[in-house]
């Protein structure tokens, strides 16, 4: 290992590189471009992978929506069309019968996804039609609000029936003063003829979330007391355990409820549902997938650039062969010009990932900044993991060293007589 050490042997590799530019250059892009398209696609995939656990935060990932239809199948004397119900009743017995539930909030709503007209509100004058939704204080952990003002609604407002809301910055910018940042807290709204103390604002992320900041937020036994709604429920949010399959919940619970209300466990309309958790863990898989592909890749590039690292120093060495010749004549061991040209293919590869590396990181730090205030897009800051850029360079070394010594063994082939001869 003292060739590292000796101040001609850089040298000469420098003069060496120096004399074929051109052809240096060209050889360098290969390596170069594998390293850059390593780091910066690696690096957006992770910024993609952020920019979706940032608009999901606060949301249960591994939650289900779940409603009532109408059956399309006859069962047990009841004609194919009829309406079933979702009952307040039916959420402790899932509990009771699904292990797999962690927690269930059920929810009435008016307006927004629900198909009915939305509810007239008003405040000094001020009019509007909104989204209502009764809520229990368990929504907010399925899907957490940003609060700008107060807070959301507890158990105890459910439990007292109390007349208080949570409403969204729309509604919060038509009925106050929102450039002077007024406090709506404990001041009230008028919602169907009723007066509502404010007890929270809360803000949607732009192009994120199930919800929309024209919504407001009253206690479930409140809502009911309004429309008459008895145990009725429009709709159940679940969160199944922890690594639980949230698949085999949502079928399980919809058997549940189809016994209970006599419909035939074939009926697959009976019970509407939307499976967040598959969706998420969908979405999780492609990201992954995109991961695994740049990592091939890039890998293939790279290697592709060193195979012609290999071919160049071969004509390299052919160009040298009367050089070689004299060093070999001179008492230059076979191990000393191997050694010479499996450092040149190291260098070159070398020198062409830290490049592509510093070209990919560049990259990544233009679409952080280009990004950064983008909510609507989901990409936040791009990163990637030093172990493996690290462990990348280092196959680009090994393969260095493995693919040079095709030319190193082919110089030390040359004999030093024929090497002299040649032109």
């Amino acid at each position: 290992m003292n060739i590292l050490f000796k101040k001609d042997t850089w040298q000469e590799i420098y003069y060496s590189l120096r004399n074929n530019k051109l052809r240096t250059f060209l050889t360098m892009i290969g390596v170069g471009w594998g390293m850059f398209l390593y780091v910066s696609l690696l690096g957006a995939a992770k910024g993609m992978e952020n920019g979706f656990d940032k608009l999901f935060s606060g949301f249960a990932t591994n939650s289900i929506f779940l409603w009532a239809q109408k059956t399309s199948i006859p069962y047990d004397g009841f004609p194919k069309g009829r309406e079933v119900h979702l009952n307040l009743s039916d959420m402790d017995m899932l509990k009771r019968k699904v292990n797999g539930i962690d927690y269930i909030s059920p929810q009435n709503a008016r307006g927004s996804f629900t198909g009915t007209p939305g509810e007239s509100m008003s405040r000094n004058g001020k009019n509007g039609t909104y989204s209502l939704t009764g809520d229990y204080s368990v929504g907010n952990k399925i899907s957490e609000k940003k609060l700008i003002f107060g807070r959301y609604i507890n158990d105890a407002d459910v439990m007292g029936n109390k007349n208080v809301a949570v409403i969204g910055e729309e509604i919060y910018k038509n009925f106050f003063d929102a450039k002077k940042k007024e406090n709506p807290v404990g001041k009230q709204v008028n919602i169907k003829g009723l007066f509502f103390n404010v007890i929270g604002v809360f803000r949607v992320k732009k192009g994120g979330g199930f919800e929309n900041d024209r919504t407001a937020f009253i206690p479930l036994s409140t809502y009911t007391k309004m429309y008459n709604a008895g145990e009725q429920i429009d709709m159940f949010a679940i969160v199944s355990k922890p690594n639980v399959n949230v698949g085999g919940v949502e079928e399980t619970v919809k058997q549940v409820l189809k016994k209970k209300n006599k419909v035939s466990p074939e009926d697959t309309n009976a019970f509407g549902s939307f499976n967040l958790g598959k969706e998420f863990k969908k979405l999780t898989g492609f990201l992954t997938g995109m991961q695994l592909l740049t990592i091939i890749v890039g890998t293939l590039t790279i290697l592709a650039g060193v195979i012609a690292i290999s071919n160049i120093l071969l004509i390299t060495v052919k160009e040298r062969t009367k050089e070689i010749g004299i060093r070999r004549a001179l008492g230059a061991k076979p191990a000393e010009v191997r050694n010479q040209i499996l450092l040149e293919s190291v260098v070159i590869t070398l020198s062409s990932g830290i490049l592509g590396f510093m070209c990919g990181i560049f990259v990544l730090i233009i679409l952080n900044i280009v990004t950064q205030n983008q909510d609507e897009f989901p990409f936040y800051n791009p990163t990637v993991n030093y172990g493996n850029v690290f462990g990348a360079m280092a196959v680009m070394v090994i393969l260095g060293l493995i693919i040079g010594m095709i030319p190193a063994q082919r110089a030390v082939k040359i004999r030093p007589i024929e090497a002299l001869r040649s032109e």
